[in-house]
């Protein structure tokens, strides 16, 4: 192998529930507006032919437990609770059965974003990364496999800051299920072990600030926490 210039960061690992290893984080696609809810909320339509997606660099994800810097650039920092997957066997052009079987495990997790930066760059139709592909903004808690979760349906999903719930909804609201999404997601890439996908978020994101405890989850997996610290 080739000699690096400087020192290059490993991949966050997350946790799996009954595991000694955990999961790398290679790539990270999450999934727009996949709550219609959520889509009117944010004073958009759904598009219920196709999911589209954004990516974060994995070199931001954050375990669960951690505290967050108030990051710069913004006034106004959101929370948006999400189902995770995490990709186990290598997939491209998915059947259905094909797509089930690539999901490895499943758990809770936080995209947090810059909304004014993100809704700044929507009005001029440029790319969200400045709102999205923040530090320290994928939080993943612990893993649960795919089997021991067990089917999604009726599961509810739910956020609280500083123990005040904010979001509440059910996983069965998804436009697009976990296994479509994998399917859809594998004609443009080859997805592998290391792909961890978040899912969308349902209504009531909304602002947090400097001190503010999130914590969430969903029926059957780990919950999440976060701490928002003060800027850097």
């Amino acid at each position: 192998m080739t000699a690096t210039l400087f020192p290059t960061p490993d991949f966050p690992t997350i946790p799996v529930k009954g595991e000694s290893a955990g999961y790398p984080i290679v790539r990270i696609f999450c999934v727009g507006r996949n709550y219609a809810a959520h889509a009117a909320e944010m004073g958009v339509e759904v598009d219920r032919e196709a999911p589209f997606y954004f990516t974060k660099t994995p070199t931001h994800a954050l375990a669960s437990g951690a505290t967050l810097p108030y990051p710069p650039g913004t006034e106004n920092f959101h929370y948006e609770m999400e189902l995770a997957l995490a990709i186990g066997r290598p997939v491209f052009r998915a059947t259905r059965e094909d797509a089930a079987a690539a999901i490895y495990a499943y758990g809770c997790a936080l995209d947090m974003t810059r909304r004014d930066l993100q809704l700044a760059a929507r009005a001029r139709q440029r790319p969200w990364d400045l709102g999205k592909d923040v530090e320290g903004s994928a939080v993943f808690a612990e893993l649960t496999r795919a089997e021991a979760f067990g089917a999604i349906g009726e599961q509810a999903i739910h956020l609280e800051v500083n123990g005040e719930t904010r979001q509440s909804s059910r996983l069965s609201l998804l436009i697009h299920s976990c296994v479509d999404v994998v399917m859809d997601l594998s004609k443009y890439y080859h997805l592998a072990p290391g792909d961890m996908i978040m899912t969308g978020t349902p209504e009531g994101v909304g602002a947090v600030v400097p001190g503010d405890v999130i914590t969430g989850g969903i029926d059957g997996l780990t919950p999440i926490s976060l701490t928002v610290g003060a800027p850097e």
